[in-house]
């Protein structure tokens, strides 16, 4: 029999088009294996997770760029076609977001954690963050925030080559850009660069000291803040490897006792009043040894399937069950239990996990999903490839011969010559 509430469906809600996105397939898998009825409100065209035997239903999501009022309009539908409340789970930060402004609007056809509206969408905020972490006495690398392109140059100046550029709110960003939520920038030309697309990325540009990556230095945390605030399910992780390698996400992940990066995470939730799942990412500075805070994101971290603890409790579970007031089971943590993300990382499947490992694709009890995902890997990898090879082979455009210009010519008629 379930520990979970099985008569309270959940759902799963994901604004980002991603089709790689694993964490959404671990939170139907995580769910419907409860046996709680599973509904996902994300693009399934191009998407394994349609494939797996525990979603009940996919719903049409709201389009690119929706309004709060087009995704609330969604979500209302879902709702009366479901017809009973239900548990919202927000998988991204546009989600989670959207969902916390429209909290009161949302209730009671959806069971949500209680927090100030705006919360979610604070800490979201890049250029907000540095604030909170000064407010919480929580280490967080010198951020500035350049008003202008001479601006630019002098804050370059000052925190030093290379730095970390990042735009404040890369939920904002508009698909097929080019635009990156985070860059390691090298040259001032490059900074120059991206502030003059500030326009078009919808948000400010902040540039960050950088703190070198190194072995033992990406750490995450995943957690649940329950209604008394107090952090249950998940831990402490370490970031064996990343796709992209060195400031990616995580492909490969160690559940790791940490006591300092479990106590900055329980200080800073209890500091905000935070409710929900959350997910830190932190890196330790070589030269300090001080754990900065480089990301708070208010939803589930896409490998939280790591910390399935000795009980099978996960931030998922335990938002289920404190939302539909079951008592959270006591479970040990499972220290030493990988996680690997397959497409990222095909080798690492290879290796031995003596602490016990999870997929992020691949399940025996659910193994078409996996396949579907392998599929689409082949095709989105073949078509890079092609794209790049035609960008090498593309010939040189042929330089334009010039005209002469007869002297008597005006300004005026030689550019229009």
């Amino acid at each position: 029999m379930s520990f979970l509430d099985t008569r309270v469906p959940a759902v799963l809600l994901r604004i980002d088009q991603n089709p790689f996105h694993h964490g959404t397939l671990g939170a139907v898998r995580s769910l419907g294996r409860a046996g709680v009825e599973v509904h996902v409100v994300a693009d399934s065209a191009k998407s394994p997770i349609h494939a797996s035997r525990y979603v009940r239903q996919m719903h049409p999501p709201p389009l690119p760029g929706a309004s709060p009022d087009d995704i609330l309009v969604v979500l209302r539908r879902v709702a009366d076609r479901i017809a009973r409340p239900a548990v919202l789970v927000p998988m991204d930060d546009a989600s989670a977001i959207a969902v916390g402004r429209m909290r009161d609007e949302l209730t009671p056809a959806y069971l949500l954690p209680t927090m100030p509206s705006t919360l979610p969408e604070r800490v979201a905020d890049k250029a907000e963050l540095a604030a909170v972490c000064a407010s919480a006495d929580v280490p967080h690398p010198v951020t500035l925030i350049p008003d202008s392109p001479a601006r630019v140059a002098d804050d370059a100046r000052q925190l030093g080559l290379p730095l970390v550029a990042k735009w404040s709110r890369p939920w904002l960003l508009p698909a097929g850009s080019g635009l990156r939520s985070t860059a390691l920038v090298r040259s001032m030309q490059q900074a120059r660069e991206l502030y003059l697309r500030t326009e078009e990325a919808g948000s400010r540009l902040l540039l960050q000291a950088y703190l070198p990556p190194g072995p033992d230095r990406d750490w995450f945390f995943h957690g649940y803040a329950d209604h008394s605030g107090t952090v249950r399910a998940g831990g402490p992780g370490r970031k064996q490897l990343a796709w992209p390698r060195g400031a990616g996400l995580t492909a490969v992940g160690c559940w790791t006792p940490n006591p300092q990066v479990q106590a900055l995470a329980e200080r800073l939730t209890g500091e905000l009043g935070y409710r929900g799942i959350f997910d830190l990412d932190f890196r330790r500075c070589g030269a300090t040894g001080r754990y900065h805070l480089l990301d708070f994101n208010p939803r589930p971290g896409a490998q939280f399937r790591l910390f399935a603890d000795s009980a099978g409790l996960d931030v998922v579970r335990a938002l289920h069950l404190d939302l539909t007031g079951r008592p959270l089971p006591d479970g040990a943590p499972m220290a030493g239990r990988a996680f690997v993300v397959e497409n990222y990382a095909p080798l690492a499947v290879l290796r031995a996990a003596p602490g016990g490992r999870e997929l992020a694709w691949y399940a025996r009890d659910d193994r078409v999903p996996g396949w579907a995902m392998w599929a689409l890997w082949c095709r989105h990898v073949s078509r890079r490839l092609r794209e790049r090879l035609g960008a090498t082979a593309a010939p040189p455009a042929p330089r334009p011969i010039p005209r002469a210009v007869s002297p008597s010519l005006t300004d005026n008629e030689k550019a229009s010559s």
